[in-house]
């Protein structure tokens, strides 16, 4: 297991992770110290139980706002996927009936 120093408002975290996952740990600590200082900015020195859990809250609040967009956008392609096998059938109908003209023709012109 590794171990990653994550830096929250000015303060050195030891977390564990996964092997390979230093990285990505590393930049989800960036975001969450971006949330934390920005609680600061806005509303001042408070004690880190409470800057960790506003800055947690604005991070859910935005992973809600994502998942509601996400699901949004998976119904309009529920919808547009539904709209292109309509408009398959009927192209294919429209073809079938273009070749049974054709054909009707062709057998008129050979009689």
């Amino acid at each position: 297991m590794a171990q990653v120093s994550i830096e929250v408002n000015g303060r050195p975290y030891a977390v564990g992770c996964e092997d390979g996952q230093e990285h990505h740990l590393q930049e989800l600590g960036r975001m969450f110290d971006q949330q934390v200082r920005h609680v600061s900015a806005d509303m001042g020195q408070l004690g880190d139980t409470r800057l960790f859990l506003m800055g947690a809250l604005l991070l859910a609040d935005e992973l809600a706002d994502a998942r509601n967009r996400l699901a949004a956008l998976q119904v309009e392609v529920g919808k547009l996927q539904a709209d292109r096998s309509r408009l398959e059938t009927r192209a294919v109908a429209a073809l079938e009936t273009a070749a049974r003209r054709i054909e009707k023709l062709a057998s008129d012109e050979a009689a």
